[in-house]
């Protein structure tokens, strides 16, 4: 989900190489009973059955040193030993138990880590049927399976949509074949094409087919409003749908242009799922183009059963519609512009309150087994955000650096705070743990440590498991041994209180260790959004230039290549300014929307354009242009938008939040856009007219 070089994953991976890759998964189930001899003895049970789960190398749990919590002899250790434990193998309330199941590398393991994560639950839930299971395996797995699910629901139901849309536009079964078949084509050459330069799925991959489906669709429609006209005056199949291709070729090719340089905007992106997507719709866009030119003619021309399409119920009203909108730009051009300008400005203003979405739980639907059990965790086994600081350990005065590890840990567990809804401050961290909390626990061991540590490192693992994670070798650093600090925090705060505490972490530990570095999902994940946020203006505006030099090069008018962006532009604005003050967060779909829509949205204005300027050199006036255009092209403008917002609205049906909120999203930007190549794009051509003629 990074590039290669970001500077964050360097500490992050000498995280996952020095303690042993960071595979957790963390099964958790409430006992009433659970510190009494029959809590301990079904935990074992369960401890034992997940450890025997193909893929899993070790599992332990509060059962794992349950003679420290039932023999006598042990009994001082019990109230320290549950402490160091709360958190990870016990919750607060001491009723929740933790099973931390460590799992074998992917490369290492015997079966696929899907089946690991499935037998795991499986077996978890055969104990105790409200049991959950959390880890960051287990969020990808689940993940991944929704986004396989979705490919195949949200492109079918696209389609399902589209054709419905179809036949009510046009009452014609040939043509819902027609742009369906253009899809399918499309669809099979961009696999295969993404199969061939080895593109796996993405977080964003499963919009793929609804995406291919909406802009297939939306461009032939086009066509096929031509088409209808010229069989309306008369003309032979054959000779209308050529003189539609004379028509539109021009202009389907520049629509299908800018698509291309609008998905192409998003590889700029540092965000991997982001970047892959936008090179897959710029295939997708580039193969639309070629399917649309070998498959149309053949299927349009072959027989005569069905042939023509037909008007839409209730058409009269559109043609109603668009005459008396062009006759309001001819009349009020001023007061529309006006109005247009005065919604725009305060629609915009919210662009001041936007905040971004760090919590990556909500990535999914609030009913996901993923977001139950995070939220299980984070209610009762502290803070489900877990993250660490990492410390070189030095080769002389070992004793001194243990003490500095416990006052480092104290600071942390004082001095970070975050400010709470009543607005006061409380601790911003839930759990701070180190070996050294360990060592402590046994004395003997502890004296030790300050002159041989990793034997006495040995030793406590062998007594508390967990310390088996918190320390470690980086054959890339010389073998160097480090020590792990783990932190945890809640997971649900906002992306300012997440800043915060990692600059607080970072601080306290820098003074503290100057060489500590501060890493974990907690922190990759909060950086993530932050990341496609700043993206998100960046292929915005590589978008917008792409599609300039576009449009100088197709009208070869800078006024006109300028007017071509401005009602496109304004919707975009518009959006992201109302989710703004709809306190509305960004997440990764929302993030996307801009250079997307611009794409797709200019391909109404190219058409628009095209058409305005052969009625002018016709020698219509630029007023009886706009009525002719306005009935036209406008008409296959609402047609295509309509088949957009239509396609889109499948997206809705995801259980992946960035799909549901892009398609959401995307609708209602190519809604303003009709409305500003209708409203905004005549007003500037007369605008410029106008200029011309001076």
């Amino acid at each position: 989900m990074f590039a290669p070089d970001d500077p964050l994953l360097g500490p992050f991976r000498k995280l996952k190489r020095t303690f042993g890759g960071d595979e957790i998964a963390l099964a958790a189930y409430v006992d009433a009973d659970l510190l009494t001899t029959g809590g301990l003895a079904r935990l074992e049970e369960v401890t034992n059955d997940l450890a025997g789960v193909p893929g899993v190398r070790q599992a332990f749990s509060l059962a794992t040193v349950k003679q420290f919590l039932t023999s006598p002899l042990f009994a001082p250790l019990r109230p320290r030993l549950l402490d160091l434990s709360e958190g990870y193998t016990i919750g607060h309330d001491r009723q929740t138990a933790g099973i931390v199941c460590v799992l074998a590398p992917e490369h290492e393991a015997p079966t696929p880590r899907s089946q690991t994560i499935d037998a795991l639950r499986k077996r978890l839930e055969s104990h105790a049927p409200d049991g959950v299971l959390t880890g960051e395996p287990v969020m990808v797995v689940d993940g991944f399976r929704f986004l396989e699910d979705d490919g195949r629901l949200l492109g079918g139901v696209s389609t399902i949509l589209l054709m419905l849309t179809i036949i009510i536009c046009f009452r014609s079964l040939r043509w819902v074949l027609v742009p369906m078949a253009v899809v399918g084509a499309t669809l099979l050459w961009t696999q295969a094409a993404l199969v061939a330069s080895h593109l796996r799925l993405s977080l964003v991959s499963s919009m793929l087919w609804a995406i291919v489906t909406v802009i297939g669709v939306a461009t032939v429609l086009h066509l096929v409003v031509s088409f209808r006209e010229f069989r309306v005056a008369g003309l032979s199949p054959r000779r209308a749908l050529q003189r539609s291709g004379e028509r539109l070729a021009v202009p389907i090719f520049w629509a299908c242009a800018t698509d291309a340089a609008g998905f192409a905007s998003l590889m700029v992106s540092r965000v991997g799922p982001v970047h892959d997507f936008g090179l897959m719709m710029l295939v997708g866009s580039l193969l639309a183009l070629v399917s649309i030119a070998l498959v149309v003619p053949g299927l349009a021309l072959a027989g005569r059963l069905d042939a023509d399409p037909r008007r839409a119920w209730g058409e009269h009203g559109l043609d109603f519609g668009l005459r008396h909108l062009a006759a309001a730009v001819e009349r009020r051009p001023w007061t529309l512009a006006a109005i247009s300008a005065v919604v725009s400005i305060v629609c915009c203003l919210g662009m001041t309150h936007l905040e971004v979405e760090t919590d990556f739980t909500k990535n999914f639907r609030q009913s996901s087994p993923i977001v139950r059990a995070y939220e299980f965790v984070e209610s009762r086994l502290g803070g489900a955000g877990v993250w660490d600081v990492i410390v070189p350990v030095p080769n002389e005065n070992v004793g001194a650096f243990l003490d500095d590890m416990s006052r480092l840990e104290e600071r942390l567990r004082r001095e970070v705070t975050v400010i709470n809804e009543e607005g006061a401050p409380e601790p911003g961290l839930t759990k701070v743990l180190s070996a050294v909390d360990a060592l402590d626990l046994i004395p003997l061991v502890r004296m030790t440590a300050a002159r041989r540590l990793e034997p006495a490192l040995n030793a406590a693992g062998r007594t508390v498991p967990i310390v088996q994670a918190l320390y470690g070798r980086d054959p890339l650093a010389g073998d160097r041994l480090y020590l792990r600090i783990m932190l945890r925090a809640k997971e649900r705060q906002s992306s300012r209180q997440k800043h915060a505490l990692v600059e607080q972490v970072t601080r306290i530990s820098r003074e503290v260790f100057p060489d500590a570095e501060v890493t974990g999902f907690f922190v990759l994940l909060t950086q993530l959004i932050e990341s496609i946020t700043r993206d998100q203006w960046l292929t915005f505006g590589v978008a917008s230039a792409a599609i300039f030099a576009m449009m100088l090069v197709a009208f070869r008018s800078l006024p006109v290549a300028l007017v071509t962006l401005v009602p496109n532009a304004l919707p975009i604005l518009i959006v992201t300014g109302l989710m703004g003050w709809l306190r509305l967060k960004i997440n990764m779909g929302a993030a996307m929307i801009a250079s997307v829509s611009m794409g797709l949205a200019v391909d109404s204005s190219i058409h628009y354009i095209t058409a305005y300027r052969r009625r002018r050199a016709e020698g219509l006036t630029s007023g009886e242009a706009l009525h002719v255009v306005h009935q036209s092209v406008g008409r296959a403008m609402v047609f295509s938008t309509l088949a957009l917002i239509i396609g889109f609205t499948a997206l809705a049906l995801s259980r992946f939040v960035p799909t549901i909120y892009f398609g959401v999203l995307v609708g209602l930007t190519m809604f303003g856009g009709l409305v500003g190549n209708l409203l905004v794009l005549p007003l500037l051509l007369k605008l410029i007219d106008r200029s011309d003629a001076r």
